[in-house]
């Protein structure tokens, strides 16, 4: 699949906003895909197709996720999160992406996980950093992420948990590993 088959099939799925938001996914992914030696093309597919399944009804990702034990888990952490593994099966199943560096990229881009590859860490921090965020703390991660995308990676999760804890709601076990994978790797 090429770029612009990509952008066409997300159009169709996506509000005007969100198709503005993963532009900027795409253009932030390719900026920090420089820094890997990594395969630009499935950096741009992956960041073009991250949000494939944003706006499915919540009730048929939660029976396709219901059917997958590992993918299972996202349901009970919030609806929020169902989009992303949900997104990595239908983006097999619809769109014909086997690609396994960018299925596994959208399954994780909200959560993180622990021992994340190059593509996994350039999806998840392109959608924080995006140029049209405008939340707390984004502009931190974005100037961390000029001169270490692991920092980044961990400001970016450790705001996301303090964010979580602040609203009471639980976070996903695989947010606090990839939080905690970081840390200990970089001490």
């Amino acid at each position: 699949m090429d770029k612009n088959e990509a952008l066409q099939i997300v159009k169709e799925q996506l509000t005007e906003n969100r198709y503005k938001h993963t532009l900027g996914v795409r253009e932030t992914a390719l900026y920090l895909a420089e820094r890997f030696d990594i395969d630009y093309n499935k950096v741009e597919i992956a960041a073009i197709l991250h949000d494939y399944a944003k706006y499915r009804p919540v009730e048929e990702m939660r029976e396709l996720l219901r059917g997958k034990e590992e993918a299972g888990r996202f349901i009970a952490y919030g609806d929020e999160l169902l989009h992303a593994p949900a997104g990595a099966y239908f983006i097999q199943t619809e769109a014909g992406i086997a690609d396994a560096d960018i299925v596994s990229s959208i399954y994780w881009h909200t959560t993180g996980k622990p021992n994340m590859t190059a593509y996994e860490k350039v999806l998840f921090l392109a959608d924080y950093i995006e140029p049209n965020r405008t939340f707390p703390g984004v502009e931190k991660v974005r100037e961390m992420a000029e001169s270490d995308i692991d920092a980044a990676i961990v400001m970016a999760l450790g705001n996301t948990i303090q964010f979580l804890i602040s609203k009471n709601v639980p976070v996903f076990p695989d947010t606090l590993a990839a939080y905690n994978d970081l840390v200990m790797e970089h001490k």
